[in-house]
């Protein structure tokens, strides 16, 4: 019977292992995925991007000379503005030109002669002439591509100093014809991984519930079960500091608007991206230059990195060597640290910390929302607990049972 539970926990072990590498892999790629297509979704790309603007903007413009025809009313109202404005427009020209001849006499005989002729009536009096002519230039087919050519020229003189290094690096990286097709392609690759890891990471979690289990109701649990509980234990830990344990995503899903009869609109415009395990937010603060900071990170080292592998280590130890089983400081890291670690308190603090950096970026979210008047914007908060965060909370729980089963096993050695 003790064999086959030994055989039993092997199992378990050996597949925790195989699982665990795998994940961590998968999770290596898809942080590079992510890190890829939050920099080709972020808004300076997009809404901040004068180049898209550009191209917005040129599209809506010939579209609307393309379908710019003049028909029955429209060539009417046409043809009265014309009218009114050939007729302002001669009206001004004639004071202008008798202000500015009464000033010397030859400017009053030419004034006169004009008067005389009536050169200005006679302009008047073409007016409707004039108009048809303008309404044909308009509607002449040739004069359209002018117009197109001329919006062409200048929509390719704007241009902005937007550095697309990373942006182009990214879209040939992954051999697709553009922006689009790129983010596509890397939520499809993002999903299908997640589903492998999720799969994987509840597998383990499976694992450890049963073993849990087993601890709280097995009694004579032999030095070589515990060890393969520790390994266990230890294969958790090492998830736990690796894999990301918070995404802090917030971003514009959707924003809407009619610009000049056209409807426009961005979507998946990324503001923030953060994505860290405790490994890796340990690294950047030991990296800066604020001593608060190094000691903020030296803290968070020992209690979540330190402590816990050294009582690991130190059970492993407690279990093999009985001359040190009496050794004070041994005895104080295979059972006292785990209140030392504060491991528990490690993983309700970046909780904590989740449900806090959630709720600052709804508000402000929120208020980017109630600032906008006629644009309809959707923003979503995408923060969301890692993989990481729920195998450090079963590392935790795994070897405080352990721990508590191993002080009740060798008590009487004690």
């Amino acid at each position: 019977m003790r064999l086959f539970k030994i055989s039993l926990l092997i199992f378990a072990l050996l597949t925790c292992l195989a699982l665990s590498v795998v994940t961590y892999q998968d999770e290596q790629r898809v942080a590079l995925l992510k890190t890829d297509l939050v920099e080709i979704s972020k808004i300076k790309y997009g809404i901040f991007n004068v180049d898209e603007w550009k191209e917005i903007v040129t599209d809506i413009i010939i579209n609307k000379v393309k379908e710019f025809e003049l028909d029955g009313d429209n060539k009417e109202k046409l043809r009265e503005r014309i009218s009114i404005f050939l007729k302002s427009t001669i009206q001004s020209l004639e004071q202008t030109y008798y202000e500015s001849r009464s000033k010397s006499i030859k400017g009053l005989i030419q004034g006169s002669v004009a008067n005389v002729t009536n050169i200005f009536g006679a302009m008047e009096e073409n007016i409707p002439e004039i108009t048809e002519q303008v309404i044909l230039f308009i509607e002449d087919e040739r004069n359209k591509d002018i117009i197109l050519n001329k919006i062409d020229y200048y929509a390719d003189s704007t241009f902005s100093e937007m550095d697309y290094t990373d942006f182009d690096v990214i879209i040939d990286h992954y051999k697709q014809k553009d922006k689009y097709a790129t983010i596509q392609y890397l939520k499809e690759e993002i999903n299908r991984l997640d589903r492998i890891s999720y799969q994987n990471a509840l597998i383990i979690l499976m694992i450890t519930v049963s073993l849990a289990i087993y601890l709280l109701f097995s009694y004579n649990i032999s030095a070589l079960e515990f060890t393969i509980l520790t390994l266990v234990s230890l294969n958790l830990l090492a998830l736990g500091l690796l894999l990301p344990m918070i995404d802090i995503d917030a971003r514009i899903s959707s924003m809407s608007f009619t610009l000049m009869g056209s409807y426009i609109d961005f979507k998946d415009q990324v503001l923030y991206f953060k994505s860290k395990s405790i490994l890796q937010v340990v690294q950047l603060m030991l990296t800066q230059k604020e001593l608060s900071m190094i000691g903020v990170g030296i803290l968070v080292l020992s209690f979540s990195v330190l402590f816990p592998l050294s009582k690991l280590i130190a059970s492993i130890v407690y279990l093999y060597n009985k001359k040190l089983r009496t050794n004070s400081f041994l005895n104080f890291l295979v059972f006292k640290t785990g209140k030392w670690s504060m491991a528990d308190v490690m993983v309700i603090a970046i909780f904590m910390a989740y449900i806090g950096f959630s709720g600052i970026i709804s508000e402000q979210l929120n208020q980017i929302e109630g600032i906008a008047r006629n644009v309809d914007i959707v923003t979503t908060n995408k923060s969301d607990l890692q993989a990481g965060f729920y195998l450090f909370t079963a590392f935790v729980v795994l070897s405080l049972l352990v721990s508590h089963k191993l002080l009740y096993r060798f008590s009487k050695d004690k």
